[in-house]
């Protein structure tokens, strides 16, 4: 099985895909800061306490990954830039490792050419525009270092997040096209782990929801 480098484990999203990796046997190195805040237990777990922003600790975490599976970003009390810098770093870490694939999460926010952006679509991105700029400015610039890696990249896009219990049961679009509000983390985790041994959305941004 894979050897996958986590970031972003200690997070609700990261919590469902540590837990699913295990369960289907693979090994994982997660960095995080708080390393208390991962009560799992696994011999196939090797937790690393450091930064993204840590050039070092990433590549700590990064070496001897088979691929890359990002779902950190911004958080209360986060540089605003968070996600672009820590990006910039792994992919930094997986060039100089031989590393090729890498699944980043985002949210529907950010644009990607097949979206069709519905009413409702348009009026979240304009509230989220208003009151976390931030958050959209940062998504766009961890993409653009993304598309510049020259990586098999690929951002797993979402819209509301939910806490219910996994289905097993969702859809893969675009926004406004074939997709719904709302995405439960334990299902989103399962996309986003079927990705590392796919390449059907290599350079794209496929949007999961219900």
């Amino acid at each position: 099985m894979a050897t996958l480098a986590l970031f972003g484990a200690s997070g609700k999203t990261g919590q469902q895909v540590l837990a699913q990796a295990l369960r289907q046997g693979s090994h994982v190195r997660a960095l995080v800061r708080t390393p208390a805040k991962i009560t799992t237990r696994d011999f196939r777990l090797e937790i690393i306490a450091g930064d993204v922003l840590n050039p070092a600790d990433v590549a700590r975490t990064v070496q001897g990954a088979d691929a890359v599976v990002s779902v950190f970003g911004q958080v209360k009390g986060s540089p605003k830039d968070v996600q672009t810098v820590g990006t910039r770093h792994i992919v930094a870490a997986m060039r100089a490792h031989g590393i090729r694939r890498i699944i980043s999460l985002s949210g529907g926010g950010l644009p990607f050419g097949p979206d069709q952006p519905k009413l409702a679509d348009r009026l979240i991105r304009g509230i989220m525009k208003l009151v976390v700029p931030q958050v959209l400015t940062d998504a766009a610039g961890h993409a653009e270092v993304l598309q510049a890696s020259g990586l098999d990249w690929e951002i797993v896009r979402g819209p509301r997040l939910t806490d219910q219990p996994y289905t097993g049961q969702y859809r893969v679009g675009w926004v406004g096209v074939n997709a719904s509000t709302s995405i439960g983390r334990a299902d989103l985790a399962e996309f986003i782990l079927k990705q590392v041994d796919s390449d059907e959305f290599v350079g794209q941004m496929p949007f999961v929801s219900y």
